[in-house]
């Protein structure tokens, strides 16, 4: 194997500081389950084996942690910062002198995971230790990464990958290539050979997808989470080989699942294996943070803007809509068409309690990881381009730092209340005048987007997503750059429709009835009951209007949406609940005798209960 080069890399943990809604964002995570998962839940409380007890000593500790750690580096929290240090401090005085490390036990309440030996939680741990490493530049990290990766050289062919870290070998690859990077040691490229000689053959899966129909048994190759991570796999591979297979078969599986089993939110559904295009399915919390994780990957290493656009979607939309406003409860599974919440029975492989709001519905898999979402959305934001340039990947408000050009250092101001708005202003901070490039990410969805400098106008040419504008830049120059946010209706099964304007999916916002099921200190559990109609279709030629308002400080909140949709509907009479969900959008909807009504439609992450695929009603 010989390492390529990417087409960007990441910047350090630190170099990028969260602005406007999205620190208001990682604020109300750090006040709510983030900042206090510890004090009330066990599993990562103070007898955690990975912190020296006798408790959880398998994935929930190192999970919770791949989220605590940025969040509380973002926002320079000493407290957080504390909280993380502790793990941190304690994984690394547990070397041993063979170089292996963490808990002499494997505890879990996960029957299948093999008790002499596993190789997954540590993957995670890895993860957590480059992250403390690029934001304090802490000199043990590396020796002790090299120590650790000796011991597995020595061990993984007599252990091999199996289970959860077979599905999930691309996690201890990404820590291989991290490493190699900063040591050239020439043992990790044969030891990430090996790695991806015992890891699940994604590439072939993804290239020639077989999972056509919604699968019912036990499979780890339909995991949800398992393809979610595994969907990266292709891209770590390419960075070891250069083989341009890899990215066919990236784009070939994305599609394929999205054709198969995609829902209106961004992601396939899963809850717990592929389950098909229904909008009554599930889709698990896990997979949406790994997933988003998986595509900040794959726009690292192909540099194609259409990875990013993924990530967006994901992260606007499926990855509020499993999370209470204040960060509180949570989903297992979310449905596009949620219009009850509650102990019941479902067409799904997940428990009765798994579309509940709570601390740990149905499994507590997703209490540990929901947390590295916004966090790794922020620090992923914007990358270093080849040649000393930088690299837009998500338009969230922030302020990011990097070298550019022969050294120069920058800083760049993102001012903006995208994906709430259509317009991002980027001011240029610099020491000294420099010529680089900046890449900017043109969202297939838009159609008109435009750019101007110091209020002249730049024309933009798109290849593969990005935009370039090289020029020499001097302190103080401003950039504009305007993102038209057409409202497009999205054609999906049966004729159903669903609604979309830039990033964000609009969902018709049920009336919610937050009835108390389980009370605690904190972080209760919560059943959500409709309190307004929901059997709406959506008028085949409607018109649609936007209509803004301000900002607030949690804008994914169906009540104070910053941006809604006018359209116009009518209620559908054969629209049926089966199974404790709603039916499938019924094909030809019965609206006979029913009146026009106007329907206001939010940003689909802030309605709890809600339609985000409508039956389409054809005029005779």
């Amino acid at each position: 194997m010989a390492l390529q080069r990417t087409a960007f890399e990441q910047l350090p943990l630190g170099s990028i500081k969260p602005a406007g809604w999205l620190r208001d964002q990682l604020l109300i995570q750090a006040d709510g389950f983030t900042g206090h998962l510890d004090e009330h839940w066990a599993d990562v409380g103070p007898d955690n084996g990975w912190l020296g007890g006798t408790g959880d000593s398998w994935e929930r500790g190192p999970y919770y942690l791949d989220g605590l750690l940025p969040l509380a580096y973002l926002l320079e929290d000493d407290k957080l910062i504390a909280k993380a240090n502790r793990w941190v401090e304690w994984a690394l005085s547990s070397q041993r002198e063979d170089g292996g490390f963490g808990p002499a036990f494997i505890h879990t309440v996960n029957q299948e995971v093999n008790r002499r030996i596993d190789w997954w939680h540590y993957m995670i741990m890895l993860k957590v230790l480059m992250q403390h490493e690029e934001a304090t530049g802490d000199a043990r990290v590396v020796p002790f990464l090299v120590r650790y990766m000796r011991y597995v050289h020595g061990m993984i062919e007599a252990n091999p990958l199996e289970g959860w870290a077979q599905t999930r070998g691309a996690e201890m690859l990404l820590c291989i290539v991290w490493l190699y990077k900063k040591t050239n040691e020439s043992f990790l490229l044969e030891l990430a050979d090996i790695v991806a000689k015992q890891t699940t053959d994604w590439t072939g899966i993804l290239h020639d997808f077989p999972f056509w129909r919604k699968v019912e048994h036990w499979d780890w190759r339909t995991h949800v989470v398992n393809v979610a991570m595994g969907v990266k796999t292709p891209g770590v591979l390419y960075e070891l080989t250069g083989d341009p297979h890899q990215l066919e078969a990236v784009k070939r599986g994305i599609a394929s699942l999205m054709t198969y089993h995609g829902q209106a939110h961004g992601m396939f559904s899963g809850d717990e294996w592929l389950s098909g295009t229904h909008p009554s399915q599930g889709v698990e919390l896990c997979a949406v943070v790994e997933y988003m994780y998986t595509m900040e990957q794959l726009v690292r290493v192909f540099g194609d803007g259409a990875f990013g656009d993924i990530l967006e979607k994901v992260a606007f939309n499926a990855l509020p809509a499993a999370i209470s406003t204040d960060w509180t409860s949570h989903q297992y599974d979310q449905q596009v068409n949620q219009i009850v919440c509650n102990v019941a029975k479902r067409d799904w492989s997940n428990n009765e309690e798994a579309n509940l709001f709570g601390l740990e519905p149905n499994f507590g898999c997703c209490t540990a990881n929901m947390h590295q979402g916004w966090p790794k959305l922020a620090s992923h934001a914007w990358m270093a381009a080849s040649g000393g340039g930088v690299a837009a990947v998500s338009y969230v408000p922030c302020s990011v730092k990097a070298a550019v050009g022969s050294g120069a250092n920058v800083q760049l101001e993102v001012d903006t209340a995208y994906p709430f708005r259509e317009t991002v202003e980027i001011l240029v901070k610099l020491d000294r005048s420099e010529a680089f490039t900046l890449h900017l990410r043109i969202p297939a969805w838009c159609g008109r987007p435009s750019l101007q400098v110091n209020g002249e106008k730049i024309e933009l040419t798109s290849v593969n997503g990005y935009a370039t504008v090289e020029r020499t830049w001097q302190d103080g120059d401003v950039l504009l750059l305007t993102l038209p946010m057409d409202i497009k209706r999205s054609v999906r099964g049966s004729y159903a429709v669903s609604v979309e304007r830039g990033p964000l999916v609009y969902a018709l916002p049920i009336g919610e009835n937050w009835q108390l099921l389980k009370q605690r200190a904190r972080f209760h559990d919560w059943e959500v009951y409709p309190a307004t109609a929901w059997k709406y279709g959506l008028l085949e030629n409607g018109e649609f209007r936007a209509v803004e308002a301000p900002i607030p400080q949690q804008p994914f909140d169906a009540r104070h949406s910053p941006v809604k949709i006018i359209a116009q509907g009518q209620l559908v009479r054969n629209w049926r609940m089966v199974g404790n969900s709603a039916d499938a959008p019924p094909l030809v909807p019965d609206t006979e005798g029913q009146p026009d009504v106007e329907l206001e439609l939010v940003p689909y992450g802030g309605a709890k209960l809600r339609i985000g695929e409508f039956p389409s009603i054809r005029r005779n």
